[in-house]
């Protein structure tokens, strides 16, 4: 499938590593050169605003996402080409996953992880049928997929939903798997077209 539009979560912060901001701006700048939309999570801060930076210097598109709460306190991007302004954390990431065709996780802390762990849980239960993939820079989300690969040996995924997921350290390849037709099965079996709650 054609991408339009990718959901990329990451860190507020850089990082140690200034490998993880040469990450987050070649993901900002690929996706723009190819007309993919960038959808994240609206702030000027870390690797957010790096991969907006990127995007919007290459003459991308832009969507940003952000809860009130954190808008309050200045941490808005407001040089995007849209800014939504929501709720809750539920609201932007429920948005996120209606504004994009899959999701790629760069780099992060905590809120980074629950944001793309929530994707591929809806993903495992037929709430919407779209990938997510991991970026690994420097190695950086190796645990992960040594977890994944725990979690399909102790029962807990079946092999058939880890499909949901791909993890890859180059861009071009990751964006590849995600832009391949959904090969998974959700937790009852079901293809990945019959989505429950769409």
């Amino acid at each position: 499938m054609a991408l339009s539009a990718v959901a990329v979560f990451c860190g507020s912060s850089f990082g140690h590593d200034p490998a993880y901001a040469d990450a987050a701006r070649l993901t900002g700048r690929t996706l723009a050169e190819r007309g993919i939309d960038v959808v994240y999570g609206g702030g000027h801060v870390g690797l957010m605003g790096a991969v907006a930076d990127a995007a919007i210097d290459a003459g991308g598109r832009v969507v940003g996402v952000i809860p009130s709460a954190l808008d309050d306190r200045e941490l808005a991007h407001h040089g995007l080409t849209e800014l939504h302004v929501v709720d809750s954390m539920h609201a932007r990431k429920q948005m996120m996953a209606e504004l994009a065709d899959a999701f790629i996780a760069l780099p992060g802390g905590a809120g980074t992880l629950e944001e793309v762990a929530e994707q591929w849980t809806w993903a495992q239960l037929s709430i919407h049928a779209k990938p997510s993939g991991f970026l690994n820079v420097r190695g950086f989300w190796d645990p992960m997929q040594v977890l994944m690969d725990q979690m399909v040996e102790t029962g807990f995924v079946r092999p058939e939903q880890s499909r949901i997921v791909s993890f890859s350290d180059d861009l071009d390849e990751l964006l590849r798997m995600l832009g391949l037709p959904p090969i998974w099965a959700d937790k009852w079996g079901h293809d990945p077209g019959e989505v429950l709650n769409p």
